[in-house]
């Protein structure tokens, strides 16, 4: 891999400042100062330093934000603000795109990275990856509602959704567990039952939640490890009906 890409992938900077970098003697290669951009170097065993700072390379990338009402999902668009729009340049340079989508007025939990087989397998309906939603409704939730939700409801239009988890927290708050990514799923379920959608947050996607305190409009990178978690544990729903 030439030089200045690895500084750009891992050090946060665009090629022509890793260039500049390169020749201002800031970035060694195993401990002799690099003078040429287009240097070659083995990104898993040689050690590149910027001002001192060993830089880590990694080629797949993992982002896990809160999103924010009012910004839709996607990587770019002409007239409304995008969930990278959240992120600096840097990190907007490494290619990571949404992993799925949450609407405009939905907030909560989004994945963004770069790995297109990660990002497959986690929308993937025969992954069956578990994502929890609040919502806040306008009515009152039932056990009717939990037993219409656990059978398998049908929606307005004929499409029949596989039996998914509702756990009332409040008469008018609950949580929703669902394994599918059918358009709008969740408020159109609640409106099946007469429960229009005030209010909807994800909390969680597979094995990886939002903290409890988390603050719409942060984000984090995850390792790999802790992207994995997504998938880790597809068979048991989370906050499954009590």
């Amino acid at each position: 891999m030439r030089l200045d890409r690895l500084i750009t992938a891992a050090g946060g900077m665009s090629r022509s400042q890793a260039g500049k970098a390169i020749r201002a003697g800031r970035v060694t290669v195993n401990g002799s100062a690099a003078l040429r951009p287009e240097q070659k170097v083995e990104e898993n065993l040689d050690l590149v330093e910027l001002d001192g700072r060993p830089l880590e390379y990694r080629s797949r990338r993992y982002y896990l934000l809160d999103k924010p009402l009012g910004v839709i999902t996607a990587a770019r668009d002409p007239k409304q603000p995008t969930v990278l729009d959240l992120f600096p340049p840097e990190i907007r340079r490494q290619g990571i795109e949404p992993v799925g989508r949450l609407d405009k007025d939905t907030s909560g939990l989004l994945l963004l990275t770069n790995d297109g087989d990660f990002a497959h397998r986690v929308i993937s309906p025969k992954s069956g990856v578990w994502k929890v939603y609040e919502a806040v409704v306008d009515g009152i939730l039932t056990a009717e509602d939990v037993r219409l939700f656990a059978e398998g409801l049908r929606l307005g239009d004929g499409t029949l959704c596989l039996p998914a988890g509702l756990r009332i927290l409040t008469p008018e708050r609950g949580l929703v567990t669902v394994r599918e990514g059918k358009y709008h799923q969740v408020r159109r379920m609640l409106a099946a039952v007469g429960k229009p959608v005030l209010e909807l947050r994800r909390l969680s996607v597979g094995g990886l939640s939002l903290p409890p305190d988390s603050e719409p409009g942060t984000w984090r990178e995850l390792d790999e490890t802790e992207a994995q978690l997504v998938c880790a544990s597809c068979s048991n729903p989370p906050l499954w009906q009590e």
